[in-house]
């Protein structure tokens, strides 16, 4: 999702958030982008990273679509301008000052295609009583993936929301030094989900891709 960041360009604007500390705005080649004190959140290397992930499946453009982590929203701006997608997208974002500037210098606001919850993914999928045909999870705090998301209650719940031929993209880490967890996750779901493993995604990234059978 994130790319650390070696350059700084200019800063716009500095916000405070109690979850994700000095978020800012900054510009690199002629666009804003949302970064963290030391990594990419949105429109920068994540949304290469996700696009990336994106080109991997198939799902239909018309597909119902559940994004854990939005941030700035930068994967619904591929969606719907790269892949066309017109179809409903439920977004998921715990900290409400990024739900804030993803409107104010995004333009990303709820709309009749688009819903913003605030909340902690995790409870939000062991609550959910809706499924998906795309389930995309991008969750970090700074640099890292909390824990709880690599864990057997949150896959269990995840893959109850996923529909048959349903596809899931999870941004697993930066330059993960150990890849046990992931692999857990592969070893424990493969006889329900067909998974791609794609290390080092720009140099950077790992991706874990999912199909359900």
């Amino acid at each position: 999702m994130k790319k650390i960041v070696s350059y700084m360009p200019p800063v716009s604007r500095k916000i405070q958030s109690k979850v994700n500390g000095t978020l800012k705005i900054t510009w690199m080649n002629g666009k804003k982008v949302l970064d963290s004190e030391t990594a990419n959140y949105s429109y920068g290397s994540l949304q290469r990273i996700l696009d990336y992930g994106l080109s991997k499946i198939y799902f239909d453009s018309k597909a119902n679509i559940l994004l854990l982590g939005m941030g700035g929203g930068s994967v619904i701006e591929t969606l719907k301008n790269k892949y066309n997608h017109s179809g409903h997208i439920t977004a998921v974002e715990i900290d409400p000052v990024i739900i804030k500037l993803a409107g104010e210098e995004f333009d990303i606001i709820q709309n009749n295609s688009l819903s913003i919850i605030s909340e902690d993914a995790y409870h939000f999928i062991n609550d959910c009583k809706n499924s998906f045909s795309l389930i995309i999870i991008d969750i970090f705090i700074d640099l890292k993936v909390p824990d709880k998301f690599y864990t057997i209650e949150f896959w269990d719940s995840l893959k109850k929301q996923l529909k048959p031929k349903g596809n899931i993209i999870f941004n697993a880490g930066i330059q993960l030094k150990d890849d046990t967890d992931t692999k857990s996750i592969i070893h424990r779901y493969s006889k329900e989900i067909e998974f791609q493993f794609h290390d080092n995604v720009y140099g950077t990234n790992t991706l874990l891709i999912g199909r359900k059978k």
